[in-house]
């Protein structure tokens, strides 16, 4: 297995009712050079020992079990021991067509990319895009073809040399796929639906299909995150620098928006926070070119 052309990273973690659908998507791949990574994450139900079951008949998977850690630590945990050229991840509680893999290493192999990105069921895209990494973060930040998961994405493993998830946030995507872009020097996306999200009450990422369910430590989280892309972003592409900060206070006033909208108690100190910097910078906000018109709407409203 030391010469695979792909490292499948799996987290679980007490998903024995779905997990054995996304082993078999994966394991049902017509693209075969692959060895399987999966990280059983603490599983308290039988999670991990149907990991094993599938180990014992196929010797492309590998299980790791460990101490239940976040999600950022155990993807870690995989991205340590994979040995392929480049790396794919995929969630237990998700599907994949036949044709994932194939369709991610081709589009890397005719643009020599060094990421490959694919859409998921319900969204087909005609476009095919092939850009350098200034234009793949901005392509990120507008979020119409693809966002910050590292599922749906085919990533060449040395861009993740000296660099890992982070071992105690909850929502590390953020952080790390735009350093992992801008470390890339081609990143080509493909508009066919290869990937199939599942969504329940029980997904990470509820929050942002239901916005009732935001929390105050949530909202803290994903300000620092943005607060750190900021940074990265001006310090990596300055010449773009009112595009960067142009996202952060998006973000800022849709969250007060849906603060304000939802009623969302925990979170009302810091919408007022978020208001009080807004008000600060909003001769500059109001200026710049990409607002679009809801978000001049709100500013009328909130501002």
């Amino acid at each position: 297995m030391n010469n695979v052309k792909i490292s499948v990273i799996m987290l679980t973690y007490n998903r024995e009712s779905m997990v054995g659908k996304m082993i078999s998507c994966v394991l049902a791949q017509t693209f075969t050079d692959f060895e399987f990574i999966i990280v059983d994450n603490g599983s308290s139900d039988s999670s991990g020992k149907i990991a094993d079951e599938y180990a014992e008949k196929d010797s492309r998977i590998k299980v790791i079990h460990r101490e239940k850690g976040n999600i950022g630590s155990g993807r870690n945990a995989g991205l340590d021991v994979a040995v392929g050229e480049y790396i794919a991840f995929v969630d237990d509680d998700d599907e994949i067509e036949n044709d994932y893999l194939q369709y991610l290493y081709n589009l890397i192999l005719s643009n020599v990319a060094d990421v490959s990105i694919c859409s998921f069921k319900g969204k087909k895209f005609d476009e095919l895009l092939v850009m350098n990494n200034e234009e793949a973060i901005e392509q990120l930040l507008w979020r119409k073809f693809y966002n910050n998961q590292f599922i749906l994405k085919l990533i060449k493993r040395s861009l993740f040399d000296d660099c890992r998830f982070s071992l105690d946030a909850k929502y590390d995507d953020i952080e790390l796929m735009t350093t992992i872009l801008a470390r890339a020097e081609k990143i080509v996306f493909g508009g066919e639906p290869k990937y199939i999200i599942n969504r329940h009450e029980n997904c990470n990422s509820r929050w942002t299909q239901d916005n009732r369910y935001l929390d105050l430590q949530t909202l803290d989280e994903y300000l620092l995150v943005y607060r750190y892309r900021t940074d990265f972003l001006i310090e990596k592409f300055p010449e773009k620098e009112k595009l960067w900060k142009y996202f952060e206070w998006s973000f800022w006033l849709s969250m007060v928006e849906k603060v304000t909208r939802l009623n969302l108690k925990d979170c009302l100190n810091k919408k007022e926070e978020l208001l009080a910097k807004l008000k600060e910078n909003k001769d500059m906000l109001c200026e710049l070119p990409y607002l679009q018109k809801f978000e001049k709407d709100w500013i009328g409203i909130y501002l």
